[in-house]
């Protein structure tokens, strides 16, 4: 939307760096533009100067003039010509986005008890008969279950925990029931069913 008279940022030329606001851009542009290499030294050295009072955590940094300096080479768009104090050619890899992680795409049984379950229950097959063993096995069925009840937001079923156990680890281990005590976990109401409870109140 244009109306005369009023300026939005929206309207104004993107920002190299937007942490140091508007006013310093302007004021690099203006170094940029001085036909004198002197008279653009001694702004520079200002502007940098400036910089360094808008952030003053930076002074924690053992080479944090070294990084002002590179700020101000990155929001001049590198066509600032004065003598740096530091090699600011490498400046640009600041600004540059990092290359995306690939995503994991492990395929597992059941996508409910997430991949780090399954690996624990591979590594659980590798393990001789013990008391490691045992407690990892511990620790895995209680984590299927609270997998469970925030999947669904139902009550878990223990036997169907014992079963998928022995299912994924090839029958290796057996729970015995009568003998395992799983965690006691609170389900906690959906959203919606505490929003009726406060309206009726």
């Amino acid at each position: 939307m244009n109306i005369n008279g009023m300026d939005y940022n929206t309207q104004r030329e993107k920002l190299r760096m937007p942490e140091y606001g508007r006013s310093i851009h302007l004021m690099v542009e203006h170094c940029v533009a001085l036909p004198d290499r002197a008279q653009r030294q001694a702004c520079a050295e200002k502007i940098v100067k400036i910089m360094e009072l808008m952030f003053p955590a930076l002074r924690q940094l053992p080479d944090y003039k070294h990084r002002l300096w590179d700020h101000l080479a990155i929001i001049s768009n590198f066509r600032l010509d004065i003598d740096y104090p530091y090699e600011v050619t490498t400046a640009d890899k600041i600004q540059r986005r990092p290359e995306p992680l690939p995503y994991p795409k492990h395929r597992i049984p059941v996508r409910h008890y997430g991949n780090l379950v399954f690996e624990t229950l591979e590594h659980i097959k590798s393990l001789p008969e013990g008391k490691e063993r045992d407690e990892l096995t511990r620790l895995v069925a209680n984590q299927m279950k609270r997998d469970l009840v925030m999947y669904g937001n139902a009550s878990p079923d223990n036997e169907r925990i014992i079963s998928d156990i022995a299912k994924f680890t090839d029958g290796l281990i057996q729970i015995d029931p009568k003998k395992f005590t799983f965690e006691f976990i609170v389900i906690d109401k959906k959203p919606e069913e505490k929003a009726k409870k406060k309206k009726k109140k």
